[in-house]
């Protein structure tokens, strides 16, 4: 018997609780605890508070509570070891709980896997591939073709046109030799600064008329 089928596919008794279940019942018994535990606290206080009313008075009361508080302390005791016991035993359940759900998980994974493959065969798989293949070749060749240009003027004479070429290049060397450029622009003049010249002073006229009155005197 596998793995799996030990989980999984063994027969199960009806009687048997699933993890689940069992789990419940735990929960509830603890809840049940608790509230029992609530009970018996409350009860131990009542049987003191009811030792401190007749410590005085009535002595046979007050021992009798005390032993009634004694058996309920017991109680809750033993009680708190159950709940300890029972805790345990529920975390243990729900890890196995987990486990069991991972392990679910796991083999509805594998048969899914183990369906899927029922429909394939390795050799199919290989010539398919085989086929993608062979099919991108041929994508590949038949776009090569049509990236290639139409070879259109294969009959000009590749020697005639490096001939051209030269004499081209020969032409522009020569022009480059003979100083034969095309410009637009004048040779720059020279700017020369001639000192400024003071002007000549302008006599007034009476100045004038009489030094030709000196002269003409002069003269006679």
């Amino acid at each position: 018997m596998s793995f799996f089928t030990k989980v999984f596919g063994g027969k199960k008794d009806s009687s048997i609780p699933t993890t689940a279940e069992a789990i419940q019942k735990l929960r509830e018994t603890e809840e049940m605890l608790i509230k029992k535990q609530d009970f018996l606290e409350s009860k131990i206080e009542q049987e003191i508070l009811t030792a401190r009313k007749n410590g005085t008075k009535n002595k046979r009361a007050a021992i009798q509570a005390l032993k009634r508080k004694k058996r309920y302390e017991k109680q809750l005791q033993q009680i708190d070891g159950t709940l300890s016991t029972i805790e345990m035993q529920r975390e243990a359940l729900e890890s196995a709980n987990t486990n069991t759900a991972v392990l679910t998980t796991m083999k509805n994974a594998a048969d899914a896997l183990k369906a899927a493959h029922q429909h394939m065969d390795v050799d199919q798989v290989h010539d398919m591939m085989d086929d993608i293949a062979e099919q991108q070749d041929v994508a590949k060749e038949i776009s090569d073709a049509i990236s290639n240009p139409v070879a259109f003027g294969q009959d000009i004479d590749e020697d005639e046109l490096e001939k051209e070429l030269e004499e081209l290049e020969q032409e522009e060397l020569d022009k480059e030799l003979l100083g034969i450029q095309n410009t637009d622009e004048l040779p720059t003049v020279p700017v020369t600064t001639f000192p400024n010249v003071p002007a000549k002073k302008t006599k007034p006229k009476q100045e004038e008329d009489d030094d030709l009155k000196e002269l003409e005197q002069w003269a006679s």
